[in-house]
């Protein structure tokens, strides 16, 4: 079974509850082709440290259902 991957390289988040952290940024990506295994995503928020969560929305562990985000970017000026 293929896992349900959330984030991807380049992704940029933000988390609901520890809005001090920043903005962060999706820097690495690491998927097991195991069956059972972990898919987990490196962050690096503007606080300067770098923080790695479960990248798997089959698990009840996500970063979605613990609270990143991923920050929309749009410019006003664009229609």
């Amino acid at each position: 079974m293929r896992a349900r991957t959330y984030l991807k390289l380049g992704d940029k988040v933000r988390h609901l509850t520890y809005t001090w952290w920043g903005i962060g940024e999706v820097i690495e990506e690491k998927n097991s082709h195991l069956p059972g295994g972990l898919c987990l995503v490196r962050i690096i928020f503007e606080d300067g440290i770098e923080r790695s969560f479960i990248n798997n929305l089959d698990h009840e562990m996500c970063c979605y259902y613990t609270g990143i985000r991923i920050v929309e970017e749009f410019s006003i000026w664009e229609t």
